[in-house]
């Protein structure tokens, strides 16, 4: 399972990527500007999901469902899911 700040984390990287005030982003995803600052910077436990996808679509991204694995991905792996994205 991945983390709120694993998501955090990639949220906070393509914001700034794009160029986007915290302000911004948060007008563009229908949120609190108080709400992203808190998630971006660790502040945040939980988040629902509707919020989660509002800022995801804002930033062009998206989630996947996949089945989980209980061993870590090897390179080759990562890689491989990487040149797809």
């Amino acid at each position: 399972m991945l983390p709120i700040s694993a998501i955090a984390e990639q949220i906070a990287h393509k914001r700034k990527a794009l160029g986007l005030s915290q302000a911004a982003l948060a007008k563009k995803a229908h949120i609190g500007r108080s709400t992203l600052d808190a998630l971006e910077n660790g502040r945040m436990g939980e988040l629902g999901y509707t919020k989660i996808s509002n800022i995801l679509s804002a930033l062009g991204l998206e989630m996947r469902i996949q089945q989980a694995s209980s061993s870590r991905p090897t390179l080759e792996e990562l890689m491989s899911e990487q040149s797809h994205d």
